[in-house]
């Protein structure tokens, strides 16, 4: 969990909550044999403090893996020889914030706020594991949180961080979320079941 970072509207004045923690439930972890996946929950709130309503906008959480620094720059991974991003998630929380989760792909580029983006769309909702496949290609840019006009290739050969957000604040989803996350890594055809 260390090699993670969270972040939420907290951060600048919002009132939504966010941690990312070691689950060690066998309730939750039984069915898929591990002792521990980990989990991703909070609060998610549209208010915000009244120094800054009006200013921001609330309704957001996240995490991400952190950077990693080297003498020569960042570590970057090479994503290019991978068709899929494939996500091992178990969705909880409330109903209400269950269609506002995205998958975030930042890339080593020269436009720091430029994200690659794609929804989470679930098929279960009863606190189940499920496998989620994402074509890279499927990846949408976005910058300070909209879509981009010009859509350009994302540089599969740079990606610096993945990481997956709730974003409330665009649909007014509030409640307690929690999404069970056990694995995010890059697959290819070969490597998915049928």
């Amino acid at each position: 969990m260390k090699q993670h970072a969270t972040g939420c509207d907290a951060d600048i004045g919002g009132t939504s909550t966010v941690h990312l923690d070691l689950d060690e439930s066998p309730k939750n972890n039984a069915s898929i044999g591990r002792r521990a996946t980990g989990v991703f929950w909070g609060d998610m709130r549209l208010d915000v403090k009244a120094d800054v309503e009006g200013k921001i906008r609330g309704g957001y959480a996240g995490f991400r893996n952190k950077s990693r620094p080297t003498f020569f720059g960042n570590l970057t991974e090479d994503v290019s020889h991978h068709r899929y991003l494939s996500l091992r998630l178990r969705l909880a929380g409330d109903p209400s914030t269950h269609n506002s989760y995205f998958v975030n792909i930042q890339t080593d580029s020269p436009h720091s706020s430029d994200l690659w983006q794609h929804r989470l769309y679930f098929q279960r909702q009863d606190n189940v594991w499920e496998d989620i496949l994402i074509p890279f290609d499927n990846f949408v840019r976005t910058n300070s949180g909209e879509v981009s006009e010009v859509q350009i290739k994302m540089d599969k050969e740079r990606v610096r961080s993945i990481g997956i957000s709730l974003l409330g604040g665009n649909s007014g989803s509030v409640g307690k979320y929690e999404l069970g996350v056990d694995s995010i890594r890059m697959v290819n055809d070969q490597d998915v079941a049928t």
